[in-house]
């Protein structure tokens, strides 16, 4: 710490800290507007001007220096800080200080005196309203380049610059054309950032930023988008969201956002919304009925399903979407109120390989580190994902640590993202990630490059794994995967030499027939360098699609696992929770997604409720799975819209969104945040949590739990993992990781530091061979089919694509090379045909060269396209989760 005196004052800061934070700290508020916390400092606006030992310096440049004087109050610093202000304030219209601005220039202005007259200029230079999210007032523009660093600093697009010379000097975008035509991906950062207003977010949240928010109507939340865990700012207006800001002190996004969190949010007040529980008549038609009515028609059915064929008859699918708290009550509703393990949630179709090989390899199914510490890595492998799209804000962060010097290799099929800023890009064929993660290893062992103390001590099974390795030679290697050998040994080097490496990885290494063997052979490589559970590197991380994808599962919203990942076939684990629930536990593990669509298809299941998931939409080989609701006696749907599963129920019950209910969701790396209710839900529309306890009581079961908090609380009685964890702790602390193991104690952010949670306390090596993936290209079929994300749109978008985000990325596209373009004769834009053995989809042609030749891709945020109807059945052969990266197919123009 330096200790430097500011107006009399002693004041201790940080080694490297500014004037500007001494200042602060001693409770001085200085007007600063080229200066942004989160930014490089700039010094450019003069006005923060300071005396430090006698000589007159601008604050936010300035270091402190052990024992140094500053002066802030005197008369004529106080005349130079107004006099720069009004300069700047002069050249601007008078609109700039209008009353009812609250920009900082504006508010600068007041503090210092300086009135409305002060701005003076004619203005005329126009603006740009082309983004749904972002205008532009060319004549509110200073020049400070806030904008401009923020864009590159923080968010790191580069879409933003500086034009024209002197007094003409204004922000535009990039590329020189419109905004919305840029490079722009809808952050919001330089909203939050513009001190003076030119800068803003159209409709009733303009003008709002960071630095001016209001206190009432104001409610902190966590994004119930992806699985990074953003920390925001819900301001309401009339009972509606008006803005959204990323919290400064967010425990991962640090004052951060992307598109979706900050603006997506128009679907709140879609007229598309469901208000009413929705009832199928015996004509087909789908009309609207009091919940009264719905539930007793569900309780019906589901007594006739039981009477018909057992408690296991019966099956639900709980949600990623939903909260802890919801997920929790869920699975105690199908083991208590129906009594069947027929349970489980969509992580089945994306990291139930994740939880799965982590588990095999370390001990518990979750990342190990904190992407805190894995933003300390000096060396960055990260694996099929794409997180400058998928997980923006985790993208933009790593993209920052890359230009501050850490090394990065990629392996992913795509040149996208960060692969267009890697040292080494490995591009494998889709299908074969088990050889590549074989042969990185194969190089680690042979060049000694491995912490042999580490693997004595703490790990098991390198003779075996040495013994497989030996059949994986980077040129074998090369020939399977397409990777090059140099290629493949620059990057295993790279992994290997750096004193802190970190592995993260994506979809792109689970969504395979074989991606356990992946997750575990991937894992290997961290063991071999002794890189986890130790100060020498930063383990292994998923990064985790959906924002509750890792809490569903933690709930115990799985077959064969209670809350806590407690076996349900343990006889202490089952004790436990009858003890707590007073009511026997099944001990036969229940049903997974896949095994329940066929049993609805053979007719054995009788009753199936989807909470959140639009199955129709994105689950694979969508024709059977359209077939398995179709069968199905009773299918009930929770739902915010009528999704193409919802239009195949039998009842529909409206419930709330993320914005509407109160709980924790527990994102990527494992941390408990809490979700508080902004605005309330539309008309007769519940949370999922009121909607199953109103079913429970409708068949005369008392679940308990009656709030939100209270199931947290149950909960952390009944596993250990997470005892320490509780709403009122979460409301202190913000964020909390589990393991958890008492109120009194933190939680673990790192794992492993003393030893492994398998049965023996190692780390377990995996000799699990290559195997082919399920399906291949052939001469009907001579294209591989990759899924995947966009940055604008969100699993099914069907809330994205109910709002500005639609104007944003309007339709679905494949991408394909040029060479594969001029083969099948398909010109850019096209509307193409795309045909694999199981189905047929239309998509508009985009020619690139992110893909490589041989292989095609798009997103399936367009159920309308028929994705999914592409997918085949394949599964990952220890978790069933579908096959999804890997589909042949071809491709037609029409």
């Amino acid at each position: 710490m330096t200790g430097i005196d500011i107006d009399g004052t002693s004041v201790e800061v940080p080694e490297g800290a500014s004037l500007l934070s001494a200042v602060r700290a001693v409770g001085i508020e200085l007007p600063s507007l080229c200066h942004d916390d989160r930014l490089s400092p700039a010094g450019s606006c003069r006005t923060c001007l300071v005396r430090a030992d006698g000589r007159i310096v601008a604050a936010c440049v300035t270091p402190a220096v052990a024992g140094a004087c500053v002066e802030t109050g005197t008369d004529d610093l106080q005349l130079l800080r107004r006099d720069a202000v009004e300069l700047i304030a002069s050249a601007l219209p008078p609109r700039a200080l209008a009353a009812d601005s609250g920009s900082e220039l504006a508010q600068a202005c007041r503090s210092l005196g300086i009135g409305p007259c002060a701005a003076q200029g004619n203005g005329g230079r126009g603006g740009d309203e082309s983004h749904p999210y972002v205008h532009l007032d060319r004549d509110l523009c200073i020049a400070c380049g806030r904008c401009v660093r923020m864009c590159s600093e923080v968010q790191g697009t580069f879409a933003l610059t500086l034009t024209g010379r002197g007094a003409d000097t204004v922000v535009a975008p990039g590329t020189g054309g419109p905004w919305a035509e840029s490079d722009c991906v809808a952050c919001g950062g330089c909203v939050d950032t513009c001190p003076t207003g030119a800068i803003t977010e159209p409709g009733p949240g303009r003008g709002l930023t960071s630095g001016n928010r209001p206190a009432a109507g104001l409610t902190r939340t966590t994004c119930g988008y992806c699985g990074v865990g953003c920390s925001l700012e819900v301001t309401t207006r009339n009972g509606e969201v008006s803005a959204v800001l990323p919290s400064r002190d967010g425990p991962v996004n640090q004052g951060h956002a992307c598109v979706k969190g900050r603006f997506a949010h128009g679907y709140l007040t879609s007229p598309e919304r469901l208000t009413r529980p929705l009832l199928r008549q015996r004509d087909g038609r789908m009309e609207p009925v009091g919940w009264d009515e719905a539930l007793d028609h569900i309780a019906r059915g589901l007594r006739a399903a039981v009477d018909a064929g057992g408690p296991d008859a019966v099956a639900a699918i709980s949600s990623a979407r939903a909260t802890n708290e919801e997920n929790y009550l869920i699975q105690k509703f199908m083991r208590v109120a129906i009594g069947s393990n027929n349970i489980d949630n969509c992580s089945r179709l994306c990291h139930s390989p994740s939880a799965a090989g982590l588990a095999a390899s370390f001990g518990l199914p979750g990342g190990t580190d904190s992407f805190d510490n894995v933003e300390r890595a000096d060396c960055l492998l990260v694996v099929g994902a794409n997180p400058v799209e998928a997980h923006p804000v985790v993208g933009a962060r790593l993209l920052q640590r890359v230009l501050h010097g850490a090394r990065l290799v990629v392996a992913d099929p795509r040149a996208v993202g960060l692969a267009l800023h890697a040292d080494v890009h490995l591009r494998p064929r889709p299908g074969t990630n088990v050889a590549l993660f074989h042969g990185l290893a194969h190089v680690l062992l042979t060049e000694g490059l491995t912490d042999g103390n580490f693997l004595r001590e703490r790990a098991t099974g390198l003779p075996e794994l040495a013994e497989l390795l030996a059949d994986y030679p980077p040129d074998r290697v090369a020939d399977i995967t397409g990777v090059p050998a140099t290629d493949l040994i620059a990057a295993a080097r790279l992994y290997g030499r750096a004193e802190h490496p970190a592995i993260v990885y994506g979809l792109g290494v689970t969504e395979h027939l074989h991606g356990t063997d992946g997750v575990r052979a991937l894992s290997n490589l961290a063991i071999l360098r002794g890189a986890v559970g130790t100060d020498l590197g930063y383990g292994v991380n998923p990064l985790r699609g959906q924002n509750n994808v890792q809490g569903a599962s933690d709930m115990g919203a799985l077959p064969d696992v209670l809350p806590g990942y407690r076996k349900v076939t343990d006889p202490a684990a089952r004790s436990r929770a009858e003890e707590l629930w007073g009511a026997p536990v099944p001990q036969q593990p229940g049903m997974r997604i896949p095994e329940m669509f066929a049993a609805a298809r053979g007719g054995e299941l009788r009753a199936l409720w989807i909470v959140g998931e639009d199955v129709c939409a994105t689950d694979p080989d969508t024709q059977r799975v359209t077939q398995a609701l179709a069968t199905c006696p009773l299918v009930v749907c929770n739902e915010l819209f009528l999704s193409e599963t919802a239009r195949h129920a039998d009842v529909v019950l409206p419930v709330a969104s993320w914005l509407e209910k109160d709980g924790t969701f527990v994102n990527f790396d494992r941390r408990f945040q809490r979700v508080r209710a902004a605005v309330s839900p539309p008309g007769e529309a519940r949370t999922d949590f009121a909607a199953v306890h109103a079913l429970a009581s409708a068949l005369g079961v008392d679940l308990g739990c009656p709030t939100p908090a209270a199931a947290l609380a149950e909960c952390a009685r009944l596993t250990p993992l997470f005892a320490g964890l509780s709403h009122d702790r979460l409301d202190r602390e913000n964020a909390v990781p589990w393991p958890c193991p008492g109120p009194d104690r933190p939680g673990e952010a790192t794992l492993y530091r003393r030893r492994f949670a398998t049965a023996d306390g190692r780390a377990h090596l995996a000799a699990a061979p290559y195997l082919p993936p399920g399906e291949q290209p052939d001469e009907a079929y001579p294209l591989v089919l990759v899924t995947g994300r966009r940055w604008a749109h969100y699993n099914s978008g069907s809330m994205t694509r109910r709002g500005g985000n639609l104007g944003l990325d309007p339709a679905d596209h494949l991408d394909l090379h040029p060479d594969d373009a001029a083969r099948y004769g398909v010109r850019d834009g096209q509307q193409v045909t795309v045909e694999s053995r199981h189905g047929r989809a239309r998509l508009v042609a985009r020619i690139g060269r992110e893909t490589a030749p041989g292989q095609v891709f798009c997103s399936f945020h367009f159920p309308a396209s028929g994705v999914n109807r592409l997918t085949s059945d394949h599964a990952d052969t220890v978790t069933s989760c579908p096959e999804y990266k890997v589909t042949a197919v071809r491709v037609a123009a029409p």
